[in-house]
């Protein structure tokens, strides 16, 4: 099993999910974050003062995907996140050595 955790623009988190959701990918959990890397943030005026905003708002999303499912897992979530434009975001994914499903004990691929 591996963790796919993805960071992207808030704005695409619905065709994000769509597309996971057409592959039968169930589950997932989804935070807003915020952060910057090349992107390094942007200026903005604000009552005639600028300023910096360093930290840019993100939405990161977490699923668990069967070892099968994670290429396509990948590809999709990449091809609807792209905009083309910096500050697109990133997909990190993590082996995962078990997983437990509380309500009925089942454990590995089944619990996920």
């Amino acid at each position: 099993m591996k963790k796919i955790e993805a960071i992207i623009k808030p704005f695409k988190l619905e065709e994000v999910k769509d597309a996971l959701s057409d592959l039968g990918i169930e589950g997932m959990t989804v935070t807003e974050v915020k952060g910057f890397g090349r992107q390094k943030g942007h200026t903005e005026i604000y009552r005639g003062s600028e300023y910096t905003v360093d930290f840019l708002p993100k939405i990161k999303i977490e699923i668990v995907v069967a070892d099968s499912a994670l290429d396509g897992a990948v590809a999709a979530i990449v091809k609807t996140a792209k905009t083309g434009k910096i500050g697109d975001g990133k997909v990190f994914i993590l082996p995962v050595e078990s997983a437990v499903r509380i309500r009925t004990d089942e454990t590995g691929d089944k619990a996920v």
